[in-house]
């Protein structure tokens, strides 16, 4: 009970009867969530995984042991010693000081290709999914004849078209990851869009943005989020790849693709090094993900 200027009295405003019981139920949901991944030892090992990358990439130089761009052609391929743990490449720089700035391309790229392919994958998916005729079926059709063609072969073409940078790798990746996630949007809008807030929102003739950025969105973000995790080990393989075939992260950057692809002419002759820890590189970093984002995904299944 409130009292206004004239001194009589008002009643303050309630919110209606089934707003609290809607909103305790979700934030048990979310605790009972946070619970789960707190106490899921595969989620948590993932994110050790990752914060140890992600300290490479914010404090590389510094935990180098030397500079990594530093070449020493009279101690080119040395294999693995005390001086240099992960031995040296074909112009006599530390592999372990390159693995460990080499984590910061990677983890810039990928992520930022990520974002941008769940932005424009969750907007193109709430369109078809809570539209339907010919919304529905002109861009269900554009996603499905997307996804039949090689992904690889696309960003190849587009790469070449217009030069390599991470930018453009950025770009391309992440157009190359909407449709898929668009799709996965999709199927979840469709089963929200039949539910009782999105009618009564409709009642109130709520505008359409409101409908499906306020009301639905909030809703779906379960599967956003583990297509989120698990489209940043797709982009980490990807981003790696196209370094590898020479199409991504360009000379001299110590991408761990591009170490590959500079080396692995070499393992015949028995120089290893200079190929396998940077490989090893990329498959843990990728297993890390991947361990998140079925944590995550067993989470949001509960």
């Amino acid at each position: 009970m409130s009292t206004s200027a004239s001194g009589t009295d008002v009643a303050a405003p309630t919110p209606p009867a089934e707003a609290a019981p809607v909103e305790a139920d979700e934030r048990a949901a979310r605790r009972e969530r946070l619970r789960l991944l707190t106490r899921s030892g595969t989620f948590i090992g993932g994110v050790v995984i990752l914060a140890i990358f992600v300290i490479c990439a914010i404090f590389g130089e510094t935990l180098a042991p030397d500079d990594p761009f530093a070449t020493n052609p009279l101690d080119d391929l040395a294999a693995p010693s005390g001086e240099h743990l992960f031995g040296t490449d074909r112009v006599g720089r530390d592999v372990l000081s390159r693995v460990i700035v080499g984590a910061q391309d990677i983890l810039i790229v990928a992520p930022a290709a990520t974002l941008l392919g769940t932005v424009l994958g969750t907007v193109l998916g709430l369109l078809t999914g809570y539209f339907r005729g010919p919304v529905d079926d002109i861009l269900s059709r554009f996603i499905d004849a997307f996804l039949a063609l090689p992904t690889v072969i696309i960003a190849l073409l587009v790469i070449t078209a217009l030069g390599p940078s991470n930018l453009t790798v950025i770009i391309v990746v992440g157009l190359i990851f909407s449709p898929i996630i668009a799709r996965t949007v999709r199927a979840a809008v469709l089963q929200e869009r039949e539910m009782e807030y999105v009618a009564a929102a409709q009642l109130r003739n709520e505008r359409t943005p409101y409908i499906l950025f306020a009301e639905i969105l909030p809703n779906v973000m379960g599967p956003v989020t583990v297509e989120f995790t698990v489209r940043l080990g797709y982009a980490i393989f990807t981003v790696a790849t196209l370094s590898f075939l020479g199409f991504g992260i360009q000379p001299p950057a110590p991408d761990w693709g591009l170490q590959v692809f500079e080396h692995y002419g070499l393992i015949s002759g028995g120089y290893w090094w200079p190929v396998v820890f940077p490989a090893l590189a990329i498959a843990i970093l990728v297993i890390g993900v991947n361990m998140i984002a079925d944590g995550i995904a067993k989470a949001f299944e509960r």
